[in-house]
């Protein structure tokens, strides 16, 4: 098994380009908060209505719905909540997905 360590990543090739991070329960809170952390521009998509949406603003971290997330970042990280896989999915589609 290969370990990979802080001193094996490159935060480089992501600065100066936005990271959407979709979802913001247990994972993509805390891969949204170490991304901004570390320099990157980043944005939490989510759905409107989603509990998770003022959290996100609490936290200091740009907020859009979940399509609009997606299109304005040069790369995204799924982080959507593992109890109910498909609901956002049924309220998220858009031609861009």
């Amino acid at each position: 098994m290969q370990v990979y360590y802080d001193r094996d990543a490159d935060l480089g090739v992501l600065k100066g380009k936005r990271v959407a991070v979709l979802g913001y329960g247990s994972q993509g809170h805390a891969h949204a908060n170490n991304l901004r952390d570390s320099g990157i521009d980043v944005v939490v998509g989510l759905r409107r209505e989603s509990k998770s949406w003022a959290k996100a603003e609490n936290a200091g971290l740009k907020v859009a719905e979940t399509a609009q997330a997606v299109v304005s970042a040069a790369g995204a990280a799924l982080a959507p909540p593992l109890d109910t896989p498909t609901k956002a999915g049924r309220s998220t589609r858009s031609p861009i997905m």
